[in-house]
C-alpha cells in the first residue's frame, strides 16, 4: 500500500464478511478510516488499533457534507496516510463514490476503488429471491430510492418500468414505499404480482415480507418503519424453496456474548453462522501482566520443569509470544511435557506446532490432578503453571499436597470491562426490555465482572427474565453465588457444546 492513497472500499451490505479479500487487505494496513455510518462496527476493527477513524456518516454529531469529505480525503492523502474510505454497499453503485474519485483524480491525488457487494443484490440472495432466473424475464432493473428521506417516488419512466417483463429492484425508504408501489400500480403493473420488502438485509434482524403489489399497497406497505429494498417480479415466488438465511436454527435471537474481545472472534462467528444476532458485551479484558519479569524467568528456565500446564488459551497466546520475543524459541519446550484444559487450549499450542502430552476428559482444572497422576508420580516433579493472575488456587494446592514443586506464574491480567466501553449498545436497557433472548457466560470472571457492572442484585433481577448459559459447573458455581440461575449448561465444557446446547434449547419441539 502506498501512502498518500485513497482505497475507495465497498463494505458490502451490512454482513461484516461480505467484504472482500483486498478490502480487508487494505483496512488491515490503513492509518485513516473515513467511514459511512451504516458500515458495520466489526469492519472497524480490521483496521490497526492506532488507525484514525472519522465518521462521515448521519451517526456522525454532524454529518458532513460530501465537498467536506472530499476535502477530507485529499488532505489526510497529502499528509502522507493511507486513507480507506470505508462506503456501504459498492461504492460506485447509487452512491457518491464516482464523486469522490472524481475529486481524487482531478487533484491528482492516487487512488483505488475496490467494489463491494450490493444491496439490491445481496439482500434478496439473503431473502431466498434470485434476482434472474431462467423464464422469470431477461431484465433485472435497479432504481434508487430513499437517499433524501422524502415520501415522493424516484423520478423514473414508471410505465415503461411497468410493462417490464423481468424483475424490479428498488431501494424503498419507509416514507418512499407507499409511493413506489401505488405508481407501480397506477402504470399497469399486475395487483396479484408477487413482491419481497427486505429490511436490514443480509444482517441477522433482516425481515421480509412476501406478499402481491396489491396487498402491499392496501395494508402493509405502511407498516414498513425501515429502509427496504423491494423486489418486484416472478423470482419472488421461488423464495419458498431457496430461502435459507431466516430458516437457521438460532436466526434472530439476540445473544449476549460477555467474553473478552481477545476470544470473541470465533464464537461471534459461530453464532452468527446459525442466525443469531451476537450483542458484544465484554465483561473482562485480558491484558499483559504488569511486571513481565517472572514470567521471563520462568521461560528461561522452561526445560527444567516435567510439565507445563496450560489451563486457557490465553496463557498459551502470551506465553509463546514472550517466549518468542526472547532469546529461545520452541526448543526450549523440548523438556517437560505439555499438558492442556480443554481443546481450544489444545488448538493455540497446535499453532504454534506443539502436541500436548496430555488432556483431561473433564474440560476443568479438578480434572487435571488424576490426569497428572495417572501419567505418572507426581512427587517431586517441578511444575510450571502459566495462568490468569486471578485463577483459583485449587490446582495448584492439589499439585503440592501431591508432592509437586509447582511455580505459579501470571501470564496475563483479567481486568474489568466497561459493558458500554464502545457505546454500540445499552445492555441494561435491552435486558430491562426483554431485548435479548440469553446471555451467555464463558468464565466465572466473566459472570462476577458482569454482575458488578450492573450491579450485583440488578444483574440477578434483570437475568431472571432471560435464558443464562453458562459454559461449566465452575462458572455456573459463580452465577450462583450472585443469585443468578443457569438454565443451559452443555455437557462438555467448551464453547462449541455451549452453542449446540442453545440450539437444542431453542429447537422448536414436536408433540409426541
Amino acid at each position: 500500500m502506498t501512502p498518500g492513497t485513497v482505497y475507495i472500499v465497498g463494505a458490502g451490505p451490512g454482513d461484516p464478511s461480505l467484504i472482500s479479500v483486498r478490502g480487508q487487505r487494505y483496512l488491515a494496513g490503513a492509518d485513516v478510516v473515513v467511514h459511512d455510518a451504516l458500515v458495520h462496527p466489526r469492519l472497524l476493527r480490521l483496521a490497526p488499533p492506532d488507525a484514525e477513524r472519522i465518521d462521515v456518516g448521519r451517526a456522525a454529531p454532524q454529518p458532513l457534507e460530501q465537498d467536506a469529505i472530499n476535502l477530507l480525503l485529499a488532505e489526510k492523502a497529502r499528509e502522507g496516510h493511507v486513507v480507506v474510505r470505508l462506503k456501504w454497499g459498492d461504492p460506485f453503485v447509487f452512491d457518491s463514490g464516482g464523486k469522490e474519485a472524481i475529486f481524487l483524480h482531478e487533484h491528482r491525488i492516487p487512488f483505488e476503488v475496490v467494489p463491494g457487494v450490493t444491496a439490491p443484490v445481496a439482500s434478496p440472495a439473503y431473502a431466498g429471491v434470485p434476482v434472474t432466473y431462467p423464464g422469470a424475464g431477461d431484465v433485472v432493473v435497479f432504481v434508487r430510492g430513499h437517499e433524501d428521506g422524502s415520501h415522493v417516488a424516484p423520478s423514473v419512466d414508471w410505465d415503461a418500468l411497468a410493462r417490464l417483463d423481468g424483475t424490479l429492484v428498488c431501494y424503498a425508504g419507509a416514507r418512499q414505499l407507499p409511493g413506489i408501489v401505488s405508481v407501480l400500480l397506477e402504470h399497469g403493473r399486475p395487483a396479484g404480482e408477487t413482491v419481497a420488502v427486505i429490511t436490514n438485509g443480509t444482517l441477522p434482524q433482516q425481515q421480509t415480507i412476501e406478499t402481491t403489489l396489491g396487498a402491499l399497497a392496501s395494508e402493509q406497505a405502511e407498516s414498513v418503519t425501515e429502509p427496504a429494498v423491494l423486489v418486484v417480479g416472478r423470482v419472488v415466488a421461488l423464495r419458498g424453496y431457496l430461502r435459507w438465511f431466516d430458516s437457521r436454527p438460532l436466526f434472530g435471537r439476540r445473544v449476549l456474548v460477555t467474553r473478552s474481545r481477545e476470544q470473541a472472534g470465533e464464537l461471534v462467528e459461530l453464532l452468527e453462522d446459525l442466525g443469531a444476532q451476537p450483542i458484544e458485551a465484554p465483561s473482562i479484558r485480558i491484558a499483559p501482566p504488569a511486571d513481565f519479569g517472572p514470567l521471563d524467568a520462568a521461560i528461561a528456565e522452561a526445560g527444567t520443569f516435567d510439565w507445563i500446564v496450560f489451563t486457557s488459551a490465553n496463557g498459551v497466546e502470551i506465553f509463546m509470544r514472550r517466549l518468542f520475543a526472547s532469546p529461545y524459541d520452541v526448543r526450549a519446550l523440548k523438556g517437560p511435557r505439555l499438558c492442556a484444559i480443554g481443546p481450544a487450549t489444545a488448538d493455540r499450542l497446535a499453532r504454534y506446532g506443539l502436541k500436548v502430552d496430555l488432556m483431561p476428559v473433564e474440560f476443568r482444572a479438578e480434572a487435571v490432578l488424576d490426569a497428572l497422576a495417572q501419567a505418572g508420580s507426581l512427587a517431586g516433579a517441578r511444575v510450571l503453571l502459566p495462568r490468569a493472575d486471578i485463577a483459583r488456587e485449587l490446582l495448584a494446592d492439589e499439585l503440592r499436597k501431591a508432592g509437586a514443586d509447582v511455580t505459579e506464574i501470571a501470564a496475563y491480567r483479567t481486568l474489568r470491562e466497561s459493558l458500554s466501553a464502545d457505546g454500540e449498545h445499552d445492555i441494561y436497557k435491552m435486558l430491562l426490555e426483554g431485548a435479548i433472548d440469553v446471555v451467555m457466560f464463558t468464565s466465572a470472571s466473566t459472570v462476577r465482572n458482569f454482575a458488578r457492572a450492573l450491579g450485583e442484585e440488578q444483574a440477578a433481577d434483570l437475568l431472571r427474565q432471560t435464558v443464562v448459559a453458562c459454559i461449566g459447573p465452575v462458572t455456573a458455581e459463580a452465577a450462583q453465588q450472585l443469585q443468578i440461575e443457569t438454565t443451559i449448561m452443555p455437557r462438555d465444557y467448551t464453547v462449541p457444546a455451549l452453542v449446540a446446547a442453545i440450539v437444542e434449547h431453542f429447537r422448536p419441539r414436536v408433540p409426541a
